[in-house]
């Protein structure tokens, strides 16, 4: 397996506003370290209820999508399952703050790991593997988790608007032993990680807006990237379904678990990207069903509509 890849990124200069914004950031780190990890994420909790259930933030999404995913169950089941996932999102929010200060080792301690020998020995292989998860639980320590304990990992992600957080985010991965892949730079990128033979991580269930496909998400047609699914088959790579589910309690630990997505190619290059789409999806989305206080529901996952606007 080679080491990780070397691409240089390019350096953005702050604005006034960036460096006000990332003092902002760094006095509300420093006020939480000051405080026990229990009552950290307790005022996180606190904090995330505040905003979504007194402020109303986002709150007519979360209904909307929570309506749309689990019409079956009752008005009063999705308004708790909607005030537990703010709850959850301020928590989490916290305690990747506090990451930022967190040991590998530490990393090792705080993740019960649960299929990685199997995602391992895949990875032994030589043709990489790729590790999907989906804005569930805490997907930085997820990712965090698989450099702790051994296994060569590249992350792709999105930089930040402020350069001076995103140079801190960057820097905290890049500790942990992860090697960030900015998101411009994945179609190249991800293929060569592969062919090295490492483990690339993607969060997979953003809306995309072009170039995606069609597969339904909670029996919705959800616009979804096709990188995944096109990494996989044209480097032979397979991919599993990586979760890092909170667990409760103090200090924070997590469920760090990977299943392999099956799916046999026809070799209908069309056909098999949509397919294998459908079949990560679907995997992500029984996982979610079993905690689905845990999953970002703010976000719009929905918001691209198919060719036929249904």
């Amino acid at each position: 397996m080679e080491n990780a890849p070397t691409s240089a990124r390019v350096p953005r200069k702050p604005q006034l506003r960036h460096w006000l914004e990332f003092a902002g950031y760094r006095l509300v780190v420093a006020a939480l370290r000051l405080f026990p990890e229990r009552i950290a994420l307790l005022l996180g909790e606190g904090l995330g209820w505040v905003a979504g259930v007194l402020f109303r933030v986002r709150w007519r999404t979360v209904m909307l999508h929570l309506d749309q995913a689990f019409p079956e169950r009752d008005r009063t089941w999705r308004r708790s399952v909607a005030r537990a996932s703010f709850r959850h999102v301020g928590r989490q929010a916290v305690a990747t703050f506090l990451l930022g200060r967190m040991g590998i080792e530490e990393v090792r301690e705080r993740t019960d790991v649960i299929g990685y020998e199997v995602m391992r020995e895949a990875w032994s292989a030589g043709r990489g593997v790729i590790v999907l998860t989906g804005h569930f639980g805490n997907w930085e320590m997820g990712g965090a988790s698989i450099a702790a304990h051994g296994t060569p990992c590249d992350v792709v992600a999105q930089r930040q608007r402020n350069p001076l957080f995103d140079d801190d985010l960057v820097e905290n991965r890049t500790r942990l032993g992860l090697h960030v892949i900015e998101r411009k730079d994945a179609p190249k990128e991800v293929l060569r990680s592969l062919r090295r033979g490492r483990v690339v991580g993607i969060v997979g269930d953003q809306n995309v807006r072009r170039a995606g496909v069609f597969v339904d998400f909670f029996g919705k047609p959800a616009a979804t990237a096709r990188g995944t699914a096109l990494f996989s088959l044209r480097t032979g790579a397979p991919i599993f379904l990586g979760m890092a589910r909170g667990l409760p309690g103090s200090p924070q630990r997590y469920r760090v678990t990977f299943e392999r997505v099956e799916f046999e190619p026809t070799g209908d290059m069309e056909a098999d990207l949509l397919g294998l789409t459908r079949a990560h999806t679907e995997l992500l989305e029984k996982r979610i069903r079993e905690a689905p206080e845990q999953y970002f529901w703010q976000h719009r996952r929905w918001k691209t509509l198919p060719p036929d606007g249904d």
